[in-house]
């Protein structure tokens, strides 16, 4: 099965939800601000994307910088438990099958997996 880690306000994560099911496949659609991953899964996600934690996050929202998470002293573990607190701070959406994964930016990017 195909997981879509998809915000429904952003324009990006509703295009690439649209794309996958003009595809007509088998897609669990998680609402990451609402069921956000935990530390384990996003280590998981990181690892299926060929991330860091840092380039895994929303560096212009304003969580970003009150949580203090630019400095370069800041660990990938303190930036994974600030995504898993603050699911805001990932990048969407996330498209993951066959035990890879894509950020769907653009939203055509999903489709490289299939």
């Amino acid at each position: 099965m195909a997981v879509l880690y998809h915000n429904p306000r952003c324009s990006k994560s509703r295009a690439a939800l649209a794309l996958l099911k003009e595809r007509d496949l088998d897609l669990e659609v998680v609402r990451y601000l609402e069921t956000p991953p935990d530390e384990a899964a996003l280590r998981k996600l990181l690892g299926q994307l060929g991330m860091t934690p840092l380039e895994l996050m929303r560096r212009g929202e304003a969580r970003y910088r009150e949580l203090g998470l630019k400095g370069a002293d800041i660990s990938d573990d303190d930036r994974i438990r600030a995504m898993a607190e603050n699911p805001i701070l990932i990048e969407r959406p996330i498209f993951v099958t066959n035990g890879r994964a894509v950020v769907g930016r653009p939203p055509e990017r999903v489709l490289e997996l299939l």
